[in-house]
């Protein structure tokens, strides 16, 4: 190959990473400018917040552009020529599937379905910072390049195609994350609940980059689309058994970095970091964590586990012994987070228990996507049975967006107003303004969804992802036990979430609560999170969002 021959096909993959990375070279120029804003001290004239939400809001049209590209029949809509022309969307680059970046990275509608939400929650919680004052002004600039930069670890992380890109996205998502916990400087709750984070962080990555070196160091490859095939000429038709030394080998390195992304998901036993953390923290790092942190990393374990795929008996039964492990950390978490949530008195750590059971019952999906894909032939279960398992969990993280955030964004208020996040300073504070009581009611209906109680987006989330689980079971039995454990923990939640509705609503308020006065502006963005949980549980678009999610994911089987 000829010089210039190999300097044209680098200048055609440069061109086509370019135009789909587009969207994160926004956010990485909006980081550099919030630098310039502190070097040059303009905060005092412009707020830097405004500069943090005009990026993530050029950077969110920039992936709905791309999103809307890529559905059937969407590069000839003429009501969007005008933003695809600004964007320069080409049907050879952004039009065309595939890897870029040299294969580091994967361009599909699944990791521009992730990259839509992910966008659209930075602009929601810039938003939510904007009303409740946290960062201020001198401090915004600092919190605002980490937030944004912990969000492109994310958006990368939901299209990493190799384990290099594994690694690096989940420390770039980390690594701001730990500085974010602390960010109320002199809080001394704050840098004990960051210190904890970045020790556990810190080995955590140890030991999920010992595993990728081992996986890599036995396959020969790094490359997702690789791995499965390579593990399977390896084996040469034998079968998987804990007494061969390769099967051993891979084990080893696939649970070593599934720790990693366990710690992300805070799934038990990889947890312990969660409660601290989200206690120390303010709301609305406690909404940015335990939202956008697991949709990345739940993108990102569905990419990994898919590598492994393939028809040999070898993967097959590699596929169902970790379906059937996932399983069984899908059972303990949502047990335990349950459970421990309700003994508590903080509201922030009852919220921290509630997400550690919630990334339990969305692990469940993956589990019995697993499961499903490494059936014997006899099951009579199709594509279409694991194109539902992804489905399920891609509804569930769009609808768990709205919940949670819509439930700290109510803490994050009250708090301004009480000066507290204890469970007795909520008692009896509906009997405040009538901004407070539009508040408490959406919070009702977060917490409702969150349950999992008809008519709400929650409930309709948590039937597909349960769905999932029940024709699983009929490929392997242990699917049914994670169901009944999945059912009874959901009645098991009602009672925690009603003890907080019950102090709101029913407790006697005092001449504290009497007072609290949310202001008008701050209960309309309340409202505005808070009506998707309706409208993806009573209105056609539940039925528009579950089309989609089950189009992007069937594009990971083609």
């Amino acid at each position: 190959m000829s010089v210039h021959s190999i300097l044209n096909q680098f200048s055609e993959e440069i061109s086509r990473s370019l135009e789909i990375f587009a969207p994160e070279i926004v956010l990485c120029i909006t980081i550099v400018l919030l630098l310039l804003w502190r070097m040059f001290d303009l905060h005092h004239k412009m707020p830097s917040c405004w500069l943090a939400l005009a990026g993530s809001l050029i950077a969110f049209f920039g992936v709905f552009a791309q999103f809307m590209y890529l559905k059937p029949g969407g590069a000839d809509a003429e009501d969007l020529r005008f933003l695809y022309n600004i964007w320069g969307i080409s049907a050879t680059n952004v039009g065309t599937p595939g890897p870029y970046f040299t294969g580091l990275l994967m361009h599909d509608q699944f990791a521009v379905y992730f990259r839509l939400g992910l966008t659209l929650f930075i602009v929601l919680v810039t938003a939510l910072t904007v009303l409740s004052g946290i960062p201020d002004a001198e401090d915004g600039q600092d919190f605002y390049t980490l937030m944004i930069g912990s969000s492109l670890g994310m958006l990368m992380a939901v299209g990493a195609n190799h384990l290099l890109m594994l690694f690096l996205s989940i420390e770039m998502m980390s690594v701001p994350s730990y500085v974010m916990v602390a960010f109320q400087k002199g809080r001394r709750q704050a840098t004990e609940a960051a210190l904890k984070y970045v020790v556990y962080g810190a080995g955590i990555a140890g030991v999920m980059l010992y595993g990728i070196s081992l996986i890599a160091g036995l396959l020969g490859s790094a490359d997702f689309s690789e791995l499965g095939a390579r593990f399977a000429l390896l084996m040469e038709g034998g079968t998987f058994s804990m007494l061969d030394p390769n099967s051993v080998t891979l084990v080893l390195g696939i649970m070593m970095v599934l720790v990693g992304i366990a710690f992300k998901l805070s799934l038990v036993p990889f947890h312990f970091w969660c409660p601290d953390a989200f206690e120390g923290a303010s709301a609305e790092v406690c909404g940015f964590l335990s939202v956008a942190s697991k949709a990345a990393a739940f993108g990102l374990l569905v990419r990994f586990v898919m590598a492994f795929q393939g028809t040999s008996e070898a993967l097959t039964s590699l596929g169902l012994f970790f379906g059937i492990a996932l399983g069984v950390i899908s059972i303990v978490s949502m047990t335990f987070g349950n459970l421990a949530a309700y003994t508590q008195t903080n509201v922030k750590r009852l919220l921290a228990y509630s997400t550690i059971a919630h990334a339990g019952y969305m692990v469940m999906a993956v589990s019995a996507l697993l499961v499903v894909m490494n059936s014997p032939s006899g099951s009579g279960l199709t594509v279409q049975d694991a194109v539902g398992c992804v489905e399920g969990l891609m509804y569930y993280i769009a609808v768990y967006m709205f919940m949670n955030l819509s439930a700290f964004a109510v803490i994050a208020l009250l708090r301004n107003e009480s000066f507290s996040e204890e469970l007795d300073s909520y008692r009896g504070i509906f009997s405040g303004s009538g901004a407070t009581k539009l508040v408490c009611l959406c919070l009702m209906v977060s917490f409702f969804s969150l349950v999992g109680m008809p008519p709400f987006g929650g409930f309709f989330a948590k039937m597909m992802i349960f769905y999932s689980a029940f024709v699983a079971g009929t490929a392997h039995w242990f699917l049914w036990v994670v169901l009944a454990f999945g059912g009874l923990n959901t009645v098991f939640s009602l009672f925690y979430y009603v003890k907080v509705l019950k102090a709101i609503f029913m407790g006697e308020p005092t001449s504290e609560t009497q007072q609290v006065a949310v202001p008008a502006l701050a209960g309309a963005y309340v409202l505005l999170i808070t009506l998707p949980i309706f409208a993806l549980g009573m209105t056609p678009l539940q039925g528009d969002l579950s089309a989609t999610a089950q189009y992007v994911a069937s594009v990971l089987f083609n």
